[in-house]
């Protein structure tokens, strides 16, 4: 399963240093997976996981392999990007593909550095940000309304259900509100399975958002202007965090035990990289899952609530075909007693059915049957 991830900001507020980061600090720390370049403005990341090189340790394996994002950069968004202004309508289709949004936020001054809109406004720049990815939508909706207008005529139920839905959406979006508000109420009226033609919709802001204060090296904790990124998160029910591109930079070029030292000068425990990816991933509600032994190791993801099969088909789809059952022991139990035989002496090895939930962790051996 990838996970996608899309980076948008205004110009100048650190996004496109913060996507080199990712891809050159991920690219240090990993020297057997490289950084991919998919086209232009895309990338892909390792999702940074000691628990790999734990169980490394114990296989010894001929072959590693960590769970990715994929990062697309948007370029720059100015107000009017929705009708063409700057570069980022042409770029805006791309966030149509992403399962979550970074918003980069400038909360730092610079003189050296020009700002936009021209004065430090976190609310304000998220706002034009915002207003773009709705105006995108409503171009998206009326586009699907005028071809529902058309199956409205041969009386089709279903078409006439979707069209009152579009008509109230069109309203709601015109109000200047994010279209999650409206499709999460549908939802929780209707049902998934009623609201599922939102879903084709491909809404841009129908999308979990990452806000990430972006700090200059003298603020790493946070000031007057990451307060408000967070406010409007917490606002949104979305999640914020705080880092600085500058400092971010400066530890993407350094060596493994050079960027301990500095982290540890600074007092940060985890790089804010680290965090931002480990913050998405939970955002997106994902979890990992390892296949263990002496040929791979392999980090899997599954969304949180999916059930054996569900794993076993990320491996490939005959497993969850022909799905028996799993054998399945957690990477606390392997770590803390060794091997997995140990586990297994131990009576910690357990044997799971078509019903069971992958808990994050877990170490896994499907049986199956075509």
């Amino acid at each position: 399963m990838g996970l996608k991830c899309g980076i948008v900001g205004l110009p100048n507020v650190g996004k496109s240093t913060l996507f080199n980061c990712l891809t050159a600090s991920q690219l240090a720390e990993a020297a057997n997976y490289p950084f991919c370049t998919i086209e232009p403005n895309v990338g892909v990341v390792i999702v940074p996981d000691k628990r790999v090189d734990e169980l490394v340790n114990i296989y010894n394996p001929k072959k590693i392999v960590k769970t990715v994002i994929e990062f697309v950069d948007i370029a720059g968004l100015v107000a009017g990007a929705s009708k063409g202004e700057g570069l980022g309508n042409q770029f805006l289709s791309h966030i149509r593909e992403v399962d979550a949004i970074i918003h980069i936020v400038r909360c730092f001054e610079n003189e050296d550095i020009v700002h936009v809109p021209g004065k430090i406004d976190p609310k304000a720049d998220i706002e034009i940000i915002e207003t773009e990815l709705i105006l995108k939508d409503l171009e998206s909706l009326e586009n699907r309304m005028q071809k529902t207008e058309k199956l409205l005529k041969s009386n089709d139920k279903n078409a006439r259900e979707e069209y009152e839905a579009y008509k109230g959406l069109k309203k709601h979006l015109e109000s200047g509100r994010l279209a999650k508000y409206f499709v999460n109420e549908y939802v929780s009226e209707k049902g998934e399975e009623k609201a599922a033609f939102f879903k084709e919709l491909q809404l841009l802001t129908n999308k979990h958002i990452l806000y990430v204060a972006n700090v200059d090296d003298k603020n790493i904790h946070g000031n007057e202007y990451s307060k408000i990124v967070e406010e409007i998160a917490a606002k949104e029910d979305e999640e914020a965090i705080v880092l600085s591109v500058e400092i971010e930079a400066e530890l993407s070029r350094l060596e493994p035990e050079e960027e301990m030292e500095f982290l540890k000068e600074l007092g940060i425990e985890e790089p804010g990289l680290d965090k931002l990816i480990h913050k998405a991933y939970s955002l997106l509600g994902l979890l990992t899952f390892f296949t263990a032994g002496e040929k791979e190791v392999h980090a899997w993801t599954v969304h949180k609530g999916a059930k054996g099969p569900q794993a076993a088909g990320e491996i490939h789809t005959d497993f969850e075909k022909g799905y028996i059952r799993a054998e399945v022991m957690s990477y606390e139990d392997l770590i803390t007693y060794g091997s997995e035989h140990a586990v297994r002496e131990k009576g910690l090895m357990r044997v799971e059915g078509k019903e069971y939930e992958v808990r994050d962790g877990d170490v896994m051996y499907f049986r199956f049957n075509v």
